[in-house]
């Protein structure tokens, strides 16, 4: 395993933690009000994770942290074999469980759209030995959830970044590259580009910040073509609200990978799961 590898999901797994505290908070004077600091963990503020603590997951850290344990204690990835622990986690969980998931219940394929799922797919590195086996990987994971074109074509487009990333390529010539290739979503890639010099606040609120890949793809790029530190584009991720962990964790797992981790010890440190992250990525 690469330190590559394993930054990139130790950075997803971070920043799904550092988000939870204004997770899925909307209203614009609700996020310049909430009782958080800024440079830490925080406890979730939105009814949807009233229960959760500072350090702790939104529900889709917890399934990327199940795809990470799976791939640890079987070294590979299998489509009916995940489906099978997933649901067994899932059955017996006590946090939030979206349409996506509640629908994936009961049957691989549940169709959705949403964004989180292209965030969680940083673990498929660690038993993905080609590009072409990745790819294989990721489309056979994502589509037991968020089984339709778009949510496919998306995380495909961010497997594509993340290995050609891995392989030291400039990000923003690899996203210049693949956009032809992916016509359905170069428009918002396009978009992403015209707002690059807008405050961070704005683009992404004019984009679209709930929890579609529409709206949300295009606030990923933009993020991802700031001229910004690690730990800024984060936290101004996060200040711009809605679903800022599922637009957090591809830009996380993809910043994390390009270089070496400059995340703040302290958020890494004071997630829950920390020790477990650590044993699980030796």
């Amino acid at each position: 395993m690469t330190q590559k590898i394993q930054n990139s999901i130790l950075s997803a797994l971070t920043c799904d933690a550092y988000c939870l505290g204004a997770h899925w908070v909307y209203d614009e004077n609700d996020l310049k009000n909430l009782p958080i600091d800024w440079e830490r963990l925080n406890p979730a503020q939105s009814m949807w994770h009233k229960d959760k603590s500072a350090g702790e997951f939104t529900h889709y850290g917890d399934q990327m942290f199940y795809l990470l344990e799976f791939i640890h204690q079987n070294k590979s990835f299998d489509k009916e074999s995940y489906y099978n622990f997933w649901k067994e986690k899932m059955t017996h969980y006590d946090g939030y469980i979206d349409g996506s998931s509640r629908n994936s219940l009961e049957g691989i394929g549940a169709s959705s759209n949403d964004l989180s799922i292209c965030g969680r797919i940083a673990p498929l590195l660690l038993c993905s030995d080609s590009k072409e086996k990745f790819l294989h990987n990721v489309a056979e994971f994502v589509s037991i959830t968020h089984n339709s074109p778009l949510a496919l074509s998306a995380s495909e487009f961010f497997a594509q970044v993340l290995w050609m990333v891995q392989e030291n390529k400039e990000l923003r010539t690899i996203i210049d590259q693949l956009k032809p290739k992916y016509k359905e979503l170069s428009p918002w890639i396009e978009q992403a580009i015209s707002k690059k010099d807008f405050n961070s606040f704005d683009a992404i609120r004019e984009f679209g910040p709930a929890c579609g890949i529409d709206g949300g793809f295009a606030g990923v790029i933009y993020l991802l073509i700031q001229d910004k530190d690690f730990k800024s584009i984060l936290v101004e991720n996060a200040k711009a609200g809605g679903d800022s962990s599922a637009r957090g964790m591809v830009v996380a797992m993809i910043l994390g990978l390009k270089e070496e981790l400059t995340l703040p010890k302290e958020w890494v440190q004071e997630m829950k799961k920390y020790k477990q992250i650590h044993t699980l990525l030796a």
